[in-house]
C-alpha cells in the first residue's frame, strides 16, 4: 500500500507536468486526479471536462452527476464516501479542449503515450485489487479491441479473461460506459440493462474490498 509521502510526490509530480503543452497538443497544463494512499478501488475515465479543469477535480459536471448515481446504485452511501474511497484518475489528465461540432475533443494516440507513464506510476503505487474503467480510452488501455457491448457487464482479470464471482484473481477490471449526455450507447434498453448488471456485479466486490 502506498504512504502518504509517496503518493503527494507523484501528485506533485503530475500535477507539474507540461509535457502536452511543450508537444504543442495542449495551450496550458491543468492535470486533474483525486485520491488518497489508502484507496483499494481506482476509477480510470478518459480525460478531464471544461468543469474537472476550472475545479481541479474529477467528474464535478454532468458526468460525474451521472457517474455519482452509478456508484450509489453500486452501494456506495453518498458522493463524499465514493470518492473518499476511489482514487480517481483518467487515461491523460488534462482537458483536451472542444472540437468544432462543440463536444469534447478526443485525446490523440500521442497525448495518451505522452501521459501514460502517469498512468503506470499511479497504478504501481495504489495497486488498486479493483479498476473501474470509464470510456473508450480506458477499455482500449486495458480490454483493446472489444466492442463495448461485449465488457459493460461482465467483469475480468488483468489478462483480459472473463471471470465469476468466485475468482481469487486481482486486479479486477470491471468496465463501465461513459456516463457522457454525448454518448447515445444507453438509449438502447439493451445497453441499459448491461449496465445494471455491471453495477449489481459491482456492488459486491466493491463491499469485499473495503
Amino acid at each position: 500500500m502506498a504512504n502518504n509521502l509517496q503518493l503527494a510526490r507523484l501528485h506533485r509530480d503530475i500535477l507539474g507536468c507540461t509535457r502536452c503543452v511543450v508537444a504543442g497538443y495542449l495551450a496550458r497544463a491543468a492535470p486533474v486526479l483525486s485520491g488518497h494512499a489508502d484507496n483499494r478501488i481506482m476509477l480510470i475515465g478518459q480525460a478531464p471536462g471544461a468543469v474537472e479543469a476550472e475545479r481541479r477535480l474529477p467528474f464535478q459536471g454532468r458526468s460525474g452527476k451521472v457517474l455519482m448515481e452509478w456508484l450509489a446504485r453500486a452501494g456506495f452511501a453518498s458522493e463524499a464516501e465514493a470518492r473518499r474511497r476511489i482514487y480517481i484518475t483518467s487515461v491523460t489528465k488534462c482537458f483536451p479542449g472542444k472540437v468544432a461540432a462543440g463536444g469534447d475533443r478526443r485525446p490523440s494516440r500521442a497525448e495518451v503515450e505522452l501521459c501514460r507513464p502517469h498512468l503506470d506510476r499511479q497504478l504501481a503505487l495504489i495497486r488498486p485489487p479493483l479498476l473501474i474503467l470509464v470510456g473508450g480510452l480506458a477499455h482500449e488501455r486495458f480490454l483493446p479491441g472489444r466492442p463495448l457491448a461485449d465488457l459493460v457487464g461482465r467483469v475480468f482479470d488483468q489478462s483480459g479473461h472473463e471471470v465469476g464471482s468466485g475468482t481469487r484473481a486481482r486486479p479486477l477490471l470491471l468496465p463501465l460506459p461513459h456516463p457522457s449526455g454525448a454518448s447515445r450507447w444507453l438509449n438502447d434498453p439493451g445497453n441499459r440493462i448491461l449496465l445494471d448488471r455491471a453495477l449489481r456485479r459491482l456492488r459486491p466486490l466493491a463491499a469485499a474490498i473495503a
